[in-house]
């Protein structure tokens, strides 16, 4: 019996982020699920100051802050090199040496493990775009819009789906005036408010603002992080979150709730204290949960979303009212994450998970094969 050729993989974790811890573990976690008689796993690390990294295992060099046993690496942006390739000097004697790409790994497709700025944002999706090599997840236009919190809810509202209130300032507007901004948004939506950098993801920067003393610090902390920063009204909520997994045809896991250990699921919640917990299905009416998996998708396909994505909910305990608050469409894949967690609830393993999220990259890669890509004009008579 002939035994099929193994999957050449690129696992992009790390990253120029605030995101970089959370991208380790989620590449930790997606390496011991991952399947190794189907796949050929080659390691890429960016480290926090956006150097590609490639060696024994860049992973642990990363986690460890020792590049020592790293190599510079790169992809390159042309279509037909689908090659990792290290940076090395060629010895050439004194004085500077020169130093030339030597290939690494032959890859089939990326799975790239990022998380927010320079990963989910559509850069090194366009990058990979540019080689033309397949990529589990969103393309540049959905990662793009899904990270920019205000464009998004924009597009989503014009779409008829439910989001909540929000104001979006500037980095430029904190810094020339942080009592102004405040003193609107207090008066607009009354307290408790929210600031969150406008893109960024794992609730880093976003501060929940009680009174006014709060609320500037809010603002002044979100613009530590991005140059638009989104000020919005706090709800008495519940945290419901979807995953949603398909190309043309995507499918929503069932409804999980999110119980954080603190007053709201920011990053200490997330990832330090172990308070939170999940529950799944989320204890919600049957109807609420169909609407929020009905919501999620419809979400996906209005961003033009592929692969994966878990959709955040909040949801109102005095209305009972559902508001989309988030599309992450590279959400973490961490021993704690939600996203795996939803769909092994599902009945999807993390195994086969990782193996239909890498038949999704194939197959969309094939239909983006079938565009005409160079114009012929029109033939005369």
């Amino acid at each position: 019996m002939l035994r099929m050729a193994k999957i050449r993989l690129g696992l992009i974790f790390g990253g120029r982020s605030a995101e970089h811890e959370v991208s380790l573990r989620s590449a930790r976690s997606v390496l011991a699920a991952i399947d190794r008689d189907k796949y050929d796993v080659t390691l890429i690390g960016i480290s926090k100051e956006g150097r590609w990294l490639a060696g024994a295992d860049p992973l642990k060099s990363l986690a460890a802050g020792d590049l020592s046993d790293t190599l510079e690496a790169a992809l390159l942006g042309e279509p037909g090199k689908r090659e990792l390739l290290a940076l090395k000097a060629n010895g050439a004697g004194p004085g500077q040496p020169t130093r030339h790409l030597s290939p690494v790994a032959e890859l089939d497709v990326i799975f790239p493990l990022l998380h927010g700025p320079f990963g989910e944002d559509g850069t090194v999706q366009g990058l990979l775009e540019l080689a033309d090599l397949p990529y589990v997840g969103a393309g540049v236009l959905a990662s793009a819009v899904a990270m920019d919190k205000a464009i998004c809810k924009q597009l989503l509202r014009a779409q008829g789906i439910p989001v909540t209130d929000w104001e979006l300032v500037t980095r430029a507007d904190v810094e020339r005036d942080a009592g102004s901004v405040a003193t609107a948004a207090a008066s607009r939506f009354g307290f408790p408010i929210f600031t969150k950098p406008a893109n960024l993801g794992s609730s880093v920067g976003v501060v929940k603002a009680h009174d006014y003393g709060e609320l500037l610090a809010g603002l002044r902390e979100a613009a530590r992080y991005d140059r638009r920063v989104l000020i919005e009204p706090g709800i008495n909520a519940r945290e419901i979150e979807v995953g949603v997994l398909g190309n043309g045809d995507p499918i929503a896991s069932v409804a999980g709730e999110v119980l954080p250990g603190r007053e709201f699921y920011d990053y200490e919640a997330k990832y330090v204290d172990a308070g939170s917990r999940v529950v799944i299905p989320a204890p919600i009416p049957a109807e609420t949960a169909e609407a929020a998996r009905a919501i999620a998708v419809a979400a996906f396909r209005a961003i033009d979303a592929a692969g994966l994505a878990r959709v955040d909910f909040l949801l109102d305990r005095d209305s009972g009212k559902l508001y989309l608050n988030e599309i992450n469409t590279l959400p973490g894949f961490t021993d704690i994450s939600m996203y795996p967690k939803l769909w092994e609830a599902s009945g999807l393993s993390n195994a086969g998970l990782i193996d239909c999220l890498i038949e999704l990259a194939l197959e969309r890669q094939a239909e983006k094969e079938k565009n005409v890509t160079k114009f012929e004009g029109e033939t005369s008579a």
